[in-house]
């Protein structure tokens, strides 16, 4: 499964809907992920540019990207951001492949 980093934060409207009814964001959260044939592996709330930071896996990124246009179209978070994220071991991977595929390459001179 591809892991995928996505942050984000709160509007204004999103603040005042969990000022005047608290709820368990994390929940709510992975039950979108979980709908869109993901799984989260890491929620967390943070400080500084971002107000969250999730950890999630997906074999259907255009299911990731239908939950977070679900997310987005509420009105509640903004500024979403998604990279895809390798464990060590899958970036050596890729330095073989790179390295195979060396000798195809010319670059422009």
């Amino acid at each position: 499964m591809a892991r995928y980093i996505i942050t984000g934060s709160y509007t204004s409207a999103g603040m005042r809907g969990m000022i005047a009814h608290p709820s368990d964001r994390e929940a709510a959260t992975r039950a979108l992920v979980e709908a869109s044939g993901g799984k989260m592996l890491t929620y967390l709330l943070t400080t500084g540019d971002n107000d969250f930071l999730m950890v999630t896996e997906s074999d259907d990124s255009t299911g990731l990207i239908a939950a977070l246009m679900v997310a987005g179209a509420s009105g509640a978070v903004a500024n979403l951001k998604t990279v895809q994220a390798f464990t060590s071991a899958e970036f050596v991977t890729a330095q073989k492949k790179a390295g195979a595929l060396a000798s195809k390459y010319a670059a422009p001179s």
